[in-house]
């Protein structure tokens, strides 16, 4: 006889909805998890670019006189600090918070305790978390706006570059938090001597070709470069070859693709043993 809850709702019809939505259904519960954060996640998301282009785009770029790239320079920092904040908040929830789910508050091993397979969670997080990229890019966007730092309507476009240059930082990331057992200095290394030098040297305040050709490797290793690169473009028209469009557009997918399969086998690995 078929088994019922007290809701009227079959339960293996629920396990069957689960093992087919259940990372759907994960990025719900994250994203519940988050409600309690909700104002300080969106005072920050709202104060950074403030910051930043007081500081950047306006401070800074009142020192420099002459154009960059051919525009002002408030046109050419704004997209990289856009790129850059996202980016850097892609890197903060692919190492700690994934540490967590394993060792501290141990949920992942609760939501694989139901019908859920392990790689869909990895996959129910990088969907929570590029939700909340997007908001955070559109809000950066809006501030920028505010500031002048768009010159046409495609600057838009920057919105979902930002999300999909954070998540090639996350997910890579998180497939690495996932396989660590131990609390270390592993995520501080990352911060510093990763995510900072991404910043400094990945064309975020300056075009990467005015660095040192023995720097510019970092640029083109990383993620936020090819992130501001794209940006660039859709804000004020960068001139870039099609072919280097290309490559930018398949380095972020590579990165996110890739990372998100090996985020699933590090989570099978964890989590059936």
């Amino acid at each position: 006889m078929t088994e019922v809850s007290f809701t009227g709702l079959d339960h293996a019809a629920l396990a069957r909805r689960t093992r087919r939505w259940g990372w759907l259904q994960y990025a719900g519960y994250r994203q519940a998890a988050e409600k309690p954060f909700f104002w300080t996640a969106f005072v920050t998301a709202l104060g950074n670019p403030v910051l930043y282009l007081v500081a950047m785009g306006l401070g800074l770029g009142s020192i420099v006189d002459a154009d960059v790239e051919g525009v002002r320079y408030l046109w050419f920092v704004a997209p990289g600090l856009l790129v850059a904040t996202v980016v850097s908040t892609g890197a903060q929830f692919g190492t700690w918070p994934i540490f967590a789910g394993f060792k501290w508050q141990r949920f992942y091993y609760s939501a694989h305790a139901a019908p859920i397979e392990p790689w869909q969670l990895p996959l129910g997080e990088g969907v929570a978390i590029s939700v909340r990229l997007l908001v955070q890019a559109a809000l950066f966007w809006l501030v920028a706006w505010a500031f002048g730092a768009w010159p046409s309507a495609s600057s838009l476009w920057i919105v979902p570059i930002a999300m999909l240059a954070a998540m090639a930082m996350f997910a890579p990331l998180m497939a690495y938090a996932a396989t660590l057992e131990e609390e270390g200095l592993q995520f501080t290394f990352v911060q510093r001597l990763v995510v900072m030098p991404m910043f400094l040297f990945a064309g975020t305040l300056f075009p990467l070709a005015s660095m040192p050709i023995y720097l510019q490797w970092i640029g083109w290793l990383s993620p936020m470069w090819h992130g501001t690169q794209l940006a660039r473009v859709a804000s004020y028209g960068l001139a870039v070859p099609g072919w280097l469009l290309a490559v930018h557009i398949v380095f972020l997918v590579a990165c996110v693709v890739g990372g998100l399969w090996v985020a699933a086998h590090t989570f099978t690995r964890r989590l059936v043993r």
